[in-house]
């Protein structure tokens, strides 16, 4: 009896001892872990640029420019001293014709002799058509067979001593009977197109001088040469040599409708007439003055 007893009370120990173990298991904390930081949920913003002031434009250097004004005869006339504005524009026409016509020669040297005015006048003219400016404004003496102080008989023939008239294209320099000498190409033919075979040349002269125009009341003549004085003539052929235009110009005769290098004969198919396409290149070759 006694035994059944204790072998009660031990497994209702035991039983005691489980339910307490139970509850203690139920009610322990849970073991601890290393705290993770919490990553924000929210992405960061993007970082903030400090405005910066506005840097000015770099400046450009302007792109140095040259303007040619168109010179009308009647501007380059206004510095040529005595210089007719018809002639000069009937230089101009010629050369731009000669040019229309294939005949390469310098755009901007022109050289205009006036035999309308008396040998005792400065009557030739080397211009500066880059520039405007007149470069040279000489006496200049016509042939013997031309006439005294005044040319009014002009020709192409051999021997005649005679002045030629027309559009000439300079060539290179030699030293001849004359000095120091300029070869003179005729353009128009049946005007002045044996220049060369008549030896018509530009050279000083000792008779060519203010001198001689008072002492005789003209200049002294020539064998048909345009002859400059001899202080001038080799610096004035120096800077028109190697393919410059020389006009010389006469109001007598009808050598202009004449000669290959007038308006009037470079009318053609491509020209509607005198004031049209070659006017035009007159017109391109007469730059002046430059605006700077």
């Amino acid at each position: 009896m006694l035994q059944r007893i204790l072998t009660s009370a031990v497994l209702l120990a035991l039983l005691c001892i489980l339910i307490v173990a139970s509850l203690r298991a139920q009610v322990a904390p849970a073991p601890r872990t290393a705290a993770v930081p919490s990553v924000a949920a929210a992405a960061a913003p993007a970082p903030v640029l400090a405005a910066l002031p506005a840097s000015a434009p770099v400046a450009v250097p302007a792109v140095a420019t040259t303007t040619r004004a168109v010179a009308t005869p009647a501007v380059l006339t206004k510095r040529a001293q005595g210089l007719s504005p018809k002639v000069l524009a009937m230089a101009l026409d010629a050369m731009a014709c000669a040019k229309a016509r294939g005949v390469s020669g310098k755009d901007d040297l022109l050289t205009v002799i006036d035999y309308s005015l008396p040998s005792t006048t400065p009557r030739l003219w080397v211009l500066d058509l880059a520039h405007g400016e007149v470069l040279f404004h000489e006496l200049v003496a016509h042939g013997k067979g031309s006439g005294e102080n005044y040319a009014t008989r002009f020709s192409n023939t051999p021997d005649s001593l005679q002045t030629s008239l027309g559009l000439f294209l300079t060539g290179g320099t030699y030293e001849g009977g004359n000095g120091y000498s300029l070869v003179l190409k005729g353009l128009d033919e049946g005007v002045n197109d044996l220049a060369e075979a008549r030896h018509i040349v530009m050279h000083g002269a000792w008779y060519v001088s203010p001198e001689q125009a008072r002492s005789q009341g003209r200049l002294g003549r020539s064998w048909g040469c345009p002859a400059l004085s001899e202080a001038s003539a080799h610096t004035v052929i120096d800077r028109i040599k190697g393919g410059s235009f020389v006009f010389s110009y006469s109001g007598k005769g009808d050598w202009y409708r004449k000669a290959s290098s007038s308006l009037a004969s470079c009318a053609g198919p491509s020209h509607d007439g005198p004031d049209s396409g070659v006017r035009a290149a007159a017109s391109a070759v007469t730059a002046a003055t430059v605006a700077q």
